[in-house]
């Protein structure tokens, strides 16, 4: 990849990414990043969706360097050699789900999730749902949490704790996976081709509501909710050689 000239650096509140903000921009110099030609975000993964998120329509590459705990879509911190480091970088392009949902009163909400999108019961009935794949019927009633649509990059996040499967960046699928599922019992979710549309039915919604969210973004007492990969969106994170997105899929299948 061919070097930068034009770094934006943007930080999680707290002390410790805020302090690495400043010492960076005060090192290599900084530019808005409305303006950058790649964002530098220092935090956590969660302050890594909202960075992606915000700058979703820029197609400006982020590179993220750990400020947070798990770190997942981070680089490890280092200050040294940061436009060499850049410049060097591996590009892991991702693209976003689309959540189209149909809340109760029949008001349509748009939103895109990087992770996953997520159907979940609201009150301490168990969810019922059908669960339909490019216009076909595939479960008829499924009785559980929740279920959740993820992409690779969001496959070793909540997918994983639901005992989803972990997808490499190149498989070229989705990963449908139930959450706590109790009818039928033995289902453990499908892997879908990324092209697949999925609909979600909310069956006896009155009784059992149901909320989905994509990523952050939550809409209460939906009764449909139809996702997909939204092709024409693309995302880019830079990743140090070595340390890049699909090595960090791979390895977390190898971990106990």
């Amino acid at each position: 990849m061919t070097g930068f000239s034009k770094i934006a650096f943007v930080a999680a509140r707290g002390e410790p990414a805020m302090a690495a903000r400043e010492r960076l921009a005060t090192r290599y110099g900084e530019i808005r990043p409305t303006e950058a030609d790649v964002i530098v975000a220092l935090g956590g993964d969660g302050f890594m969706l909202q960075t992606l998120h915000k700058y979703l329509t820029r197609d400006v590459p982020i590179y993220g360097m750990n400020q947070g705990t798990v770190g997942f879509l981070m680089n490890e911190y280092n200050e040294d050699a940061l436009p060499e480091r850049l410049a060097e970088a591996n590009v892991a392009e991702v693209h976003p789900l689309r959540m189209r949902a149909i809340s109760e009163g029949g008001a349509e909400y748009d939103a895109l999730a990087i992770n996953e999108v997520a159907l979940l019961r609201q009150t301490r009935q168990t969810a019922k749902l059908r669960i339909s794949i490019d216009g076909r019927v595939r479960v008829d009633e499924l009785i559980c949490d929740g279920a959740l649509v993820a992409t690779p990059a969001g496959s070793t996040a909540y997918n994983l704790s639901a005992h989803g499967p972990v997808l490499p960046l190149n498989a070229g699928v989705l990963a449908l996976t139930p959450i706590s599922a109790f009818r039928p019992r033995r289902w453990r979710g499908a892997l879908l081709p990324r092209g697949a549309k999925v609909r979600f039915e909310v069956l006896d919604n009155f009784k059992r509501p149901v909320s989905a969210t994509a990523d952050f973004n939550e809409v209460r007492d939906v009764v449909e909710v139809e996702v997909e990969e939204a092709r024409d969106i693309r995302l880019r994170l830079l990743f140090d050689a070595g340390h890049d997105l699909e090595e960090r899929i791979l390895s977390e299948q190898f971990v106990s």
